[in-house]
């Protein structure tokens, strides 16, 4: 097999800046391969794309549960062209290697934060295809170039541009970026379906209560730098866990004043913390 075409394939659920990063790979050569509301984001604006359904010849099934699981597009992330073996068999195959993966998942945690939202509704925004894609990608960085930020669509064409493909420390950044992503994912859904299920109490706790897990798996979103540590020397940054809803200081904003640093956070939530102790109304002043 010649291989001639250079393919990159996108699924986003954040589409800031697709379509202009679409556009520039497009004249640096790329087929683009897409689905569902990425592709549709595109052609919108007049961005050549093919379907993956069309590319692999085998059509979205189960509601749209099952895209891109098909070999044609793993085998073209996961080989490795420069290895006799997997290039002749990719040639047998039919699989052309698929060199950038621009994908970034359905915010998870926005649907756990509604107290009200149901177990099927979580369930149904559980994306399997898009870890998926993220995780061959990663795996296969030597290779594949992996993208889950929008912020680094910029980086992304300049090094293809200047040199024809991203450098290998980028690609192993950027690999890196893409477990974090997903692994923040499977924080989240773990966070929201514990809060959401029923769950059957361990042989020997009380009625009622959850079985404590072997292992805890958690995930957190930076909300901002603080303006140091808890000493002025230090660096220092203000997270809040993922897949539930904001509660004490993680929904908290600032009214006025100079930035935050670690101390005033930590008055903030012992102030916090005393004033449920109390029936409201009431007040606690902390001062460090």
């Amino acid at each position: 097999m010649t291989r001639q075409d250079r393919y990159a394939l996108m699924s986003v659920s954040d589409k800031k800046g697709i379509v202009p990063f679409a556009r520039s790979l497009r004249e640096l050569g790329f087929r683009i391969l897409s689905t569902g509301g990425t592709a549709a984001a595109l052609r919108k604006e007049n961005v050549e794309v093919q379907d993956v359904s069309e590319y692999t010849g085998f059509p979205e099934i189960l509601g749209g549960r099952v895209k891109s699981l098909h070999p044609r597009i793993h085998g073209g992330l996961l080989g490795r062209p420069d290895r006799e073996t997997d290039r002749q068999e990719m040639d047998r195959q039919g699989i052309e290697p698929i060199e950038l993966v621009v994908v970034n998942l359905y915010p998870f945690e926005k649907t756990a934060a509604h107290l009200d939202a149901s177990r099927e509704e979580l369930i149904e925004k559980i994306d399997i295809g898009g870890p998926t894609l993220l995780r061959a990608a990663a795996k296969n960085h030597e290779y594949v170039t992996v993208v889950v930020e929008p912020g680094d669509y910029d980086l992304i064409l300049k090094e293809f541009r200047d040199t024809g493909r991203p450098s290998s420390n980028t690609r192993r950044r950027l690999a890196l970026k893409a477990f974090r992503h997903t692994g923040a994912y499977d924080a989240a859904i773990v966070s929201g379906l514990s809060h959401a299920l029923n769950m059957e109490p361990a042989a020997g706790t009380a009625a009622g209560t959850p079985p404590f897990p072997a292992r805890l798996l958690a995930g957190y979103e930076k909300i901002m730098d603080l303006r140091y540590g808890e000493n002025p020397h230090q660096g220092a940054a203000f997270y809040r866990p993922l897949g539930t809803p904001p509660a004490g200081m993680g929904a908290a904003r600032k009214l006025q004043g100079k930035e935050i640093s670690f101390n005033n956070l930590l008055d903030c939530d012992a102030a916090w913390r005393m004033v449920e102790e109390f029936e409201p109304p009431a007040c606690v002043i902390v001062k460090h």
